[in-house]
């Protein structure tokens, strides 16, 4: 039965290194190119492995590669969300789908297809210490934003020889990211500072086969396998899978309720860009194990991580692996 619910800087090899210097050239011609209105761990209990995740300015470990990914139709099976740490999942215009990934213990050989930021993503990513985010063009009245954000872009116009086409796809659904072009090496566990803690489940905790989350035009469902002992995804009804036909399958699932408002932008065809807000404070549903709990999330400010607590205040460990964070729209 399904439920619904609602671097140092040396670490990194830079491509066309003057190019930054022109960002709203890069971003405007990005947006003419691609914005379309479709749309582990140890146990030790600090950062991403348990209690005590640092603050932005507390840290000089390398930053993590961070994709924006199309989850359109026409862009499945995507490549490389299964080497991601975590991914994220997004409402964009229309009510459909965006993935966000993140890399840091380990780069796959491609990514993509890469898309569009989005005004949410500039909130998301302060978590990081300068990330590099990689992505294909942004509104131009958004530029601004990114201009100002402590991310480094790196964009098919600011790093050329770190993208490639798929002659096999039609585009916008055939821009790819060479990692390896942009990273020498993954960062490190260090540079996941998302709050998260990893280690034993919590007490108790409802067995659980599946849950759905419903978005306007999207869903994502996630399916206990016991043999994998792992969350089973699929999209919008389907089978999510990799370019090699493996099912993608994250150790642990959460289920973020947030606050989902109009932002001030718009599509080419008008339809609103929603504002999801990552930061402060609700509920949550935890899955691990094949099983669920009932969690409350906080986010003080967007330089944290994001703490998940039970009623008692006791810490929700995840499961070590890939971890999904779907954000859905608060009752």
């Amino acid at each position: 039965m399904v439920t619904t619910v609602g671097t140092e800087r040396g670490a990194r090899r830079r491509r066309g290194a003057g190019a930054g210097m022109l960002l709203t050239a890069v971003l405007t011609a990005g947006l003419v190119a691609s914005c379309t209105s479709s749309d582990g761990p140890s146990d030790d209990g600090r950062g991403t492995t348990g209690e005590s995740p640092a603050r932005p300015d507390d840290r000089d470990s390398p930053p993590p590669l961070v994709v924006k990914i199309d989850n359109a139709p026409a862009a499945r099976p995507q490549t490389g969300l299964d080497s991601a740490d975590v991914v994220y999942t997004e409402q964009v215009e229309g009510g459909s789908s965006r993935l966000i990934a993140v890399y840091a213990t380990g780069l796959p050989d491609s990514v993509g297809p890469v898309r569009s930021a989005r005004e949410s993503d500039l909130e998301l990513l302060r978590q990081f210490d300068r990330p590099l985010l990689a992505f294909s063009g942004a509104q131009s009245k958004l530029t601004p934003q990114i201009e100002r954000a402590p991310l480094e872009p790196v964009t098919p116009e600011s790093d050329p020889d770190a993208y490639t086409r798929d002659p096999g796809r039609s585009a916008p659904h055939n821009l790819y990211l060479r990692p390896e072009r942009v990273l020498d090496d993954p960062p490190g566990e260090a540079a996941l500072t998302t709050g998260f803690r990893f280690g034993g489940a919590p007490a108790d905790g409802e067995p659980r086969n599946d849950l759905t989350v419903r978005y306007p035009a999207a869903r994502f469902t996630f399916t206990w396998s016991g043999a994998q002992d792992r969350w089973l995804v699929s999209m919008d009804g389907s089978p999510a899978l990799t370019r090699e036909g493996e099912r993608l399958a994250p150790a642990t699932v959460v289920v973020q309720y947030v606050t989902v408002r109009p932002s001030g932008f718009r599509d080419f065809l008008g339809n609103n860009t929603p504002f999801t807000e990552t930061v402060g404070s609700g509920e949550a549903t935890v899955l691990r194990d094949g099983r669920a709990w009932e969690a409350n999330w906080k986010r003080p400010a967007a330089g944290d991580g994001t703490s998940f607590t039970t009623d008692s205040g006791e810490p929700v460990n995840f499961a070590r692996g890939q971890v999904w964070v779907v954000y859905a729209e608060a009752p």
